[in-house]
């Protein structure tokens, strides 16, 4: 789709009903030259011609026009742009409000250009604040009114254009009841920009240092490694409920036995390993410290029979917390209720714990940088896997990779804008987050069609439909970018049939530059909608303020090279449906894309060398890892292809090592499957089961009658250690992989070419 595009829409005009949408016209307004005019005859229906042998058409004059306007300031970071912002402070006189009020009438202020639009007096309330775009040239109008009513009863009106108010000087005014006006720039409260936070490159600074003595000891160098010099190691952990809590459990204490925690910068979690992070980032130096007593205390959690979560105690509790929220400024939603029951199974008491208050676990390097991702979808009319961004969450900041938009923490869920906070809202407990990056009531019911069926042919269509339209983009196959028009793709061949036989919404280009869209046939049409609506409607979305709100995307947005790396929708190169112009965002568990927390450590700037990939998937061994490495190639993102052989996949091991000799940036990628086929015989390194412990290396990882299955949150103590054990044992057996991988790095950083990079399994 063109960059700048006017969109025309012509509706049947019906004073009974809503007026339905008949034909959608798209014009690039490249075509037209500043002070020249272009005539555009749009063909609506090239189906049915008339008598005399013409078609139905519309003409169309479009005149380019430059309007010259007040100066302008602009922020950008070459995907989103930010307006100047102007914040109107007006304070009636408290002595005229109080007669006013008595009189049974209010002062009604508007500025219509404002984020506020419209406020009125009442008791105890006579100052008001407006945010405004300041080059929208914003005007204030005041008039009285009665209480009770909504006409105007005064003749006369207040109108201030504040163009003529003088910024930071405070301005009064009198016109039967007195006003104090002041105005002034506001900074922005969006950070727009893809670099590393000021405080994560100061926590890289220092967690360098820690993880270079740590290699010092362990590879008894004989001399410092200079900061250039360290590898940054990370750990990837997928989601799969209380089984990756515990199993990350079991993988982070063999690390620590390895004396390879101090090596390791980054862990992304996903999901249910989110849990994980959030219990241990509450001790700020849990790395330093033994994990056995964390580990005591969650396994006694999840022994205890969760009957009591939905007590009547417990649900007049959670109605308390969600009456409280919503009054804070929280949209309301089933997310939080879902936050509450899950805190509940995994605590005996509220935790008050906040993401923000993580960050003394940070401040010396001396722990891991934990990340919890999500992905931000749209609540209705389109499918996960045609919108869907990635969104990344640490002590630090929220943000948004693909737009280069971060926040503060603390002001996730605050109102947001034009990048400008205009609502402080209180930041929510941790547990409301956890309840969005294990959001699985939100998808929609082509989601769960997706991954009920064959998730393998829907992955290899996306796959597919993404190849072809980016060589769409790069005009290597003209009109293939057309099909991601739709708004609804069909994900089966039963159901392609079905919604063929629907709508056959057609796409005609006369040249290039227009598209016009022809809506099937009105009783056609309205039960593709009414199907559409089944199929992509999220009954118990979630919902939280948009902090990109009113965000302009610039005009080269589509060149800029961070943007094109995630750059993955169907609505990605048309601007006025992106994110930006949504009131809230629609947060869920990325599992219903990828599940799996890889992509915050492919952002370039964080240049990690070695991933350690913990996979909690019951299902197809190395299945995560497999979509996670497409999905980097259809990206073009560097990583390493997993491709095991049939025999892996039947029987895999502990460890396998996956790498990309031939790109440098792309990280050594060490695989770690949920179970192997040793630990059956062997309950340590090179230590067989006696006759006796062969039933501790029993597991069952059947989905439907495991006790690991993700819907079950009570373990039995012989099921949470053969899992703790489990975890820990494929670490401890791979020690030599995973520091040969770290040495390998090491010195290619040293600028020491080792020999090839052994990547035989364990």
């Amino acid at each position: 789709m063109p960059m700048n595009t006017l969109e025309l829409e012509f509706c049947d005009a019906n004073p009974a009903t809503k007026d339905e949408t008949q034909f959608t016209v798209l014009f690039d307004l490249a075509k037209v030259q500043p002070g020249g005019r272009v005539l555009e005859i749009f063909s609506l229906k090239p189906e049915k011609e008339d008598c005399f042998g013409n078609y139905e058409s519309l003409e169309v004059e479009f005149k380019l026009t430059e309007i010259l306007g007040p100066p302008e300031q602009l922020i950008s970071n070459g995907v989103l742009v930010a307006r100047q912002l102007s914040i109107l402070d007006v304070k009636v006189n408290r002595e005229d409000n109080e007669k006013l009020l008595n009189a049974k009438k209010n002062v009604v202020l508007t500025v219509q250009e404002s984020y506020e639009g419209t406020q009125k007096t009442a008791k105890d309330l006579d100052s008001f604040r407006f945010h405004c775009i300041k080059s929208w040239e914003p005007v204030l109008k005041a008039k009285l009114q009665s209480v009770s009513a909504e006409e105007n009863d005064s003749d006369y009106t207040l109108v201030v254009p504040l163009r003529l108010v003088p910024a930071e000087q405070k301005v009064q005014l009198c016109l039967s009841y007195d006003y104090s006006l002041y105005l002034r720039s506001q900074n922005l409260d969006v950070r727009l920009g893809f670099d590393l936070c000021a405080d994560e490159q100061d926590f890289l600074h220092k967690r360098k240092k820690v993880v270079a003595d740590a290699l010092k000891k362990l590879f008894h160098l004989g001399e410092d490694l200079l900061e250039h010099e360290v590898p940054v190691v990370a750990v990837m952990a997928t989601g799969g409920g209380i089984r990756a809590m515990t199993a990350l459990y079991g993988h982070l204490l063999a690390l620590q036995k390895l004396n390879l925690l101090d090596c390791i910068s980054y862990i992304t979690t996903a999901s249910g390993s989110t849990w994980t992070l959030t219990d241990l980032y509450k001790n700020a130096d849990w790395s330093q410290t033994s994990l056995e007593e964390p580990i005591k205390q969650i396994k006694s959690q999840i022994m205890k029979t969760k009957e009591a979560i939905v007590s009547i105690e417990k649900l007049k509790y959670y109605h308390k917390e969600l009456v409280e929220r919503v009054e804070m400024g929280h949209l309301p939603s089933f997310t939080a209720l879902w936050a509450l029951v899950q805190e509940a199974v995994l605590h005996d008491k509220p935790n008050d714990c906040k993401l923000s208050e993580q960050r003394p676990a940070l401040n010396r390097g001396q722990n891991p940088f934990p990340i919890y991702t999500a992905i931000n979808v749209k609540d209705r009319h389109i499918s996960t896997f045609n919108f869907r961004e990635w969104v990344d969450f640490n002590p630090y900041e929220v943000g948004f990779p693909k737009y280069g938009a971060y926040i503060r923490t603390e002001n996730f869920d605050s109102e947001f804008f034009m990048g400008k906070v205009v609502k402080k809202i209180p930041e929510s407990r941790v547990c409301y987050l956890e309840g969005i990056w294990t959001n699985i009531f939100s998808r929609n019911l082509l989601d769960g069609l997706y991954w009920s069926s064959t998730p393998a042919e829907f992955w290899e269509r996306w796959v597919k439909d993404m190849t072809d339209k980016r060589m769409a983009i790069d005009g290597k196959s003209a009109g293939a970018g057309n099909r991601h028009l739709a708004s609804l793709q069909p994900f089966g061949h039963s159901l392609e049939k079905l919604l063929a036989s629907i709508s056959r919404a057609e796409v005609y280009s006369s040249d290039g530059y227009t598209t016009v869209y022809k809506p099937p046939s009105s009783a056609a049409g309205k039960l593709c909608e009414i199907f559409n609506d089944i199929l992509t409607d999220r009954p118990l979305k979630g919902a939280t303020h948009n902090f990109l709100r009113s965000l302009d995307l610039d005009n080269d947005y589509l060149q800029h090279n961070e943007f094109r790396q995630w750059k993955d929708t169907v609505l990605d190169m048309s601007p006025s449906k992106l994110t930006p112009v949504e009131k809230t965002l629609c947060l869920i568990d990325i599992g219903y894309f990828i599940n799996n927390s890889g992509p915050p450590l492919l952002k370039p700037e964080r240049s990690v060398d070695v991933i350690i990939a913990l996979d909690y998937d019951m299902g197809v061994p190395f299945k995560q890892a497999e979509m996670l490495a497409k999905y980097c190639e259809v990206q073009g993102i560097p990583f390493p292809k997993i491709e095991p052989s049939e025999e892996d996949r039947r029987n895999p091991k502990e460890c396998y090592v996956f790498s990309d000799e031939d790109n440098p940036k792309a990280p050594i990628v060490l695989c770690f499957p949920l179970i192997c086929h040793t630990f059956k015989e062997y309950k340590a390194p090179g230590i067989k089961r006696t006759p006796s412990e062969m039933k501790g290396g029993e597991m069952n990882m059947d989905k439907m009658s495991s006790p690991y299955a993700t819907i079950h949150i009570t373990y039995s103590e012989d099921d949470f250690d053969k899992l703790l054990n489990l975890s820990s044992y494929n670490i401890l057996c791979s020690k030599d992989f995973i520091f040969q991988a770290i040495q390998y790095a090491m010195e290619k950083k040293r600028n020491i070419w080792p020999r090839r990079l052994n990547t035989s399994s364990s």
